[in-house]
């Protein structure tokens, strides 16, 4: 069986869970922790990625180039990521700052649809030699054939794999077939899947990506993550273990950094709550959860109803201000009845 490449989204996602605001301590105390269990990728930074510390989005406690420096110095053999979103992170500020603070694992994130925005990202980060894929989040919005396309452009501009997001833990296994398939099939390069447990589909639709072709998986320690979180890492080394395939980390200490991350950085495990339920039905983004409730409860009006009409009108992060215009809507058909 092929080795399955981990990337351990736990100090990135998981910024998401605690309001952007992971400490230089925490930080450097889950990456060594991480480095101890082998893990081969720690992705670091703002939940939205590099450069999106914004009023909009959440600003964080400390700033991209503290966490990566706080992170590096912990990792040796385990490598530094970043995710990037070119329109939140520039070449010449965000992502230079990143290689010159020690980045080695380079993603370069766009809407399923718009790969066309990452190839400056891109080349840049390849012609500084560094390890760089491509990532195409929200995939549950477009069409197998359509990823298909998106992804060789990124194929094209340099990407060493690509990683197909389940922003809104909207799929399901039979989902995760067809389109990761047809990606194995169309492209040379590898290919990734990164879920989120919105339905509670996190850790089997890893596994049907896998099934289908995939060899690099994303996940978070405890789910640490947007929403109800993403595939819980400690729980897919094991199945993968169980499974026979190898992923290189060991099984007590990817653990004990669960245990370490539980009791240093994590208020809340996530859950699977009513809200994270109708995101995923609803294909919304798992990280408006805690906007969409804050909101929902100001204008007194239903969370659930504010998901499926975002659901509706197709909504993507950044744009969270159109959650406050739902709420005025919904709140206006309901004084007028």
């Amino acid at each position: 069986m092929p080795k399955i490449l981990i990337s351990d989204s736990t100090l990135r996602d998981g910024s998401h869970a605690v309001g952007h605001q992971l400490n230089s301590h925490q930080v450097a105390v889950y990456a060594a922790a991480a480095e101890a269990a082998g893990i081969p990728i720690v992705e670091v930074g703002h939940g939205n990625g590099l450069g999106a510390s914004s009023l909009q989005l959440g600003e964080s406690l400390i700033s991209d180039n503290e966490m990566l420096i706080s992170a590096r110095k912990h990792l040796t053999n385990s490598k530094l990521g970043i995710l990037i979103i070119p329109g939140f992170a520039t070449i010449n500020k965000d992502l230079s700052r990143a290689i010159e603070a020690g980045v080695d694992v380079v993603r370069v994130a766009s809407h399923c649809t718009e790969a066309d925005i990452t190839e400056r990202h891109i080349t840049y980060a390849r012609q500084k030699g560094k390890e760089v894929y491509g990532v195409l989040m929200m995939s549950h919005m477009a069409p197998k054939e359509m990823l298909v396309d998106e992804a060789l452009k990124m194929e094209l501009y340099g990407a060493e794999g690509v990683i197909l997001m389940d922003s809104a833990g909207a799929y399901l296994p039979s989902d995760v077939t067809e389109k990761v398939s047809a990606l194995v099939n169309k492209l040379r390069i590898p290919i990734g899947f990164h879920a989120h447990n919105n339905l509670g589909m996190a850790v089997a639709n890893s596994i049907a990506a896998v099934e289908a072709g995939a060899t690099i998986l994303d996940g978070t320690v405890r789910g640490f993550g947007a929403g109800a979180g993403n595939a819980q890492l400690e729980v897919l080394v094991a199945v993968l273990e169980k499974m026979g395939y190898s992923t290189g980390i060991d099984l007590y200490k990817i653990l004990d950094a669960a245990d370490i991350a539980e009791k240093e950085m994590i208020k809340v495990i996530p859950s699977i709550k009513s809200e994270s339920i109708v995101s995923g039905l609803s294909g919304v983004f798992s990280g408006f959860l805690k906007p969409v409730n804050r909101i929902a409860q100001k204008y007194g009006v239903d969370p659930r109803d504010i998901f499926f009409e975002l659901g509706r009108r197709q909504v993507v992060a950044g744009q969270e201000d159109l959650i406050i215009e739902v709420a005025q809507e919904l709140s206006h058909r309901r004084d007028i009845k």
